[in-house]
């Protein structure tokens, strides 16, 4: 249930991250933005392709441990815990603070397991890239193409191009890994329906992820034409 919640939340919001001129601070040094929209975790965002270099093993569980303990996963969980307790996703869970802690755990849980499977274990397995590649120029149906591309098609450690088993693979894991401890929520199709929904997250936060910087400098702009950081 958070999932679908999130992903709607997140293409909401796509379209009023397109807007604006001048370059972040981070961008100008070569950096992505730590967090997007100031509290989701960004940290597998490369501002480009150029001067590919690949990432050791060790670099991506690096990133898949930073956006996993990030101040931002927590309190996506906690938000998503509200939602899903409000919905009573789990009947099982109960409500009240005992409730609450049910869903909360399980919802940072999904984030968890969803960031090591399709950050670190199956980019390390299959030899892929797990970073989001923005273009950052071109018009804007051609960077929309490039978001959503990237959830099926990935950068090789070779440099190459192939399909993304690690998004694929990684959030199925995850999904049957889940089911462990949603008791409700078992079935063929309650499994299919959170892949989808997973993968639609990840979809939603790339098309986010490649318009956000600009959404950093519009607002740059109106507080005074100065480049403007948000970390």
């Amino acid at each position: 249930m958070h999932y679908r919640l999130l992903t709607i939340g997140l293409v909401a919001l796509a379209p009023w991250c397109a807007f604006g001129q001048q370059q972040t601070t981070e961008e100008a040094d070569g950096q992505a933005p730590k967090h997007v929209l100031w509290i989701i975790p960004n940290f597998r965002t490369s501002p480009g392709l150029q001067n590919y270099k690949p990432l050791a093993p060790k670099e991506k569980f690096r990133i898949a441990a930073q956006d996993t303990f990030d101040r931002g996963t927590f309190a996506l969980g906690a938000v998503s815990a509200a939602f899903s307790m409000n919905s009573k996703s789990e009947p099982s869970f109960g409500q009240g603070v005992e409730g609450y802690a049910h869903y909360w755990v399980t919802a940072y849980a999904d984030y968890a397991i969803g960031n090591y499977m399709t950050e670190g274990v199956y980019p390390t397995l299959l030899h892929q890239d797990p970073r989001y590649f923005r273009r950052g120029s071109g018009s804007a149906m051609s960077r929309l193409g490039s978001a959503v591309g990237q959830i099926f098609w990935t950068h090789t450690d070779s440099g190459g191009r192939q399909f993304n088993y690690s998004e694929i693979a990684g959030n199925s894991t995850a999904v049957a890994i889940a089911m462990a401890y949603y008791p409700g929520s078992r079935t063929a199709s309650d499994a299919l329906s959170q892949l989808g929904a997973q993968v639609g997250v990840d979809m939603a936060a790339n098309i986010v992820k490649e318009f956000w910087p600009n959404g950093g400098r519009k607002r740059g702009k109106h507080a005074g034409g100065s480049q403007v950081s948000r970390e």
